[in-house]
């Protein structure tokens, strides 16, 4: 016990932390906290989730109606999931001003951890077997046809037969239930290379001046992030618990109806934008998958200043993108007509073009500095 509070306090309590580190810096320690609250009413709801195509709607009513407290960890569990992306993107989107992918082992870990709680909140989202879980699983599975060969094969494996079946869902809800224990192994991997190297801070600098123990400083400073985001949390669930729901969910799975509007969870709206303004099949996918995978060639890009505070043209691409990124969420829930579809092509290019632009921008910044 001795040994372990001894590597609690040097690892966390004692932890070099800089002084100027700002609240953007409280989004990876709620993520630890949304992670455990995914976690654990995950865990009571599946004691009473059925995965079979015949009960899995009826598994989740009688959850909310018949079990105590039910209807509560079920609003905790599909709210939680929203929380979490709102400050996983945060998380992201202050590493990328900051430049904090300068810490590239961090930085890659982290991006995993971003696309296996991607794969995870999609596996989520079938469970409930409603129409939108039905025809969200269909048309996102079906991209995998796309591989030239094998495609087809793979999409019936995927599936365990030549449609989406009781197979399907139960290995969907293997896979659901096994993958966040993966993301808390990595979770624990990316803490570890990030006490390693210390945090980035404002100025951009990684020097060993100017630090500070994490306990209490900044201990009570994520605890006040807990007990914001925490409240928002509760008012969500008790006052607007479908506000980030689809109303076609709420009806049971039918193969034979198809909704009007097919779409994703709002969290996975910009990639599905960026997906559908290809019009070529093979080209919307990987296009979809670029998206996030360039994430992963940002620890490539060097300049004399790590953070963007310094290089103004940067700073407005940069808010440009923000910008964009939210606009591509907005036209990812449109109808698939013009103008839409226009927008949403115009927006992609965008979104793409901040990544080619950023590396020179801040070499023209550097060589004036110098």
């Amino acid at each position: 016990m001795n040994q372990i509070s001894n590597i609690i306090k040097s690892t966390l309590l004692k932890l070099p932390t800089p002084i100027n580190i700002s609240y953007w810096w409280n989004f990876g320690s709620l993520l630890g906290l949304f992670l455990s609250i995914q976690i654990i009413s995950g865990f009571f709801l599946s004691m009473h989730y059925c995965p079979n195509i015949y009960y899995a709607f009826y598994s989740i009513i009688h959850i909310m109606q018949n079990i105590s407290n039910g209807w509560l960890i079920h609003n905790i569990h599909i709210n939680g999931a929203t929380f979490f992306f709102i400050c996983i993107y945060i998380h992201m989107g202050r590493g990328m001003y900051y430049k904090s992918f300068i810490l590239t082992h961090t930085w890659m870990i982290g991006t995993t951890i971003f696309l296996i709680s991607m794969a995870t909140a999609f596996l989520g989202y079938v469970l409930p077997w409603g129409q939108m879980s039905f025809w969200g699983a269909t048309v996102i599975t079906n991209l995998v046809s796309t591989i030239p060969y094998i495609g087809n094969m793979m999409v019936m494996w995927i599936w365990g037969g030549f449609s989406i079946n009781n197979a399907t869902l139960n290995r969907f809800f293997s896979l659901h239930f096994i993958l966040p224990f993966i993301i808390l192994l990595l979770v624990i991997i990316h803490l570890y290379f990030l006490h390693t190297t210390g945090s980035t801070n404002p100025l951009g600098t990684n020097s060993n001046l100017y630090k500070i123990s994490f306990h209490s400083y900044f201990s009570y400073k994520d605890l006040l992030g807990f007990i914001i985001l925490t409240f928002l949390l509760t008012i969500i669930i008790l006052q607007y618990p479908y506000i980030f729901s689809d109303p076609d969910n709420f009806t049971p799975a039918n193969p034979m109806i198809t909704p009007i509007h097919i779409q994703p969870e709002w969290y996975f709206l910009f990639a599905y934008a960026i997906l559908r303004s290809i019009p070529n099949k093979l080209g919307g996918v990987i296009a979809l998958l670029m998206s996030i995978i360039i994430l992963y060639t940002l620890p490539l890009m060097h300049s004399l200043m790590n953070t963007l505070s310094f290089y103004p043209p940067t700073q407005i691409l940069y808010f440009i993108f923000i910008n964009n990124f939210i606009l591509l969420t907005w036209a990812g829930a449109q109808p698939i007509e013009s103008p839409y579809m226009y927008i949403s092509q115009s927006l992609s290019i965008m979104y793409f073009m901040y990544f080619i632009l950023f590396t020179p921008t801040n070499t023209f910044w550097d060589t004036m500095l110098k």
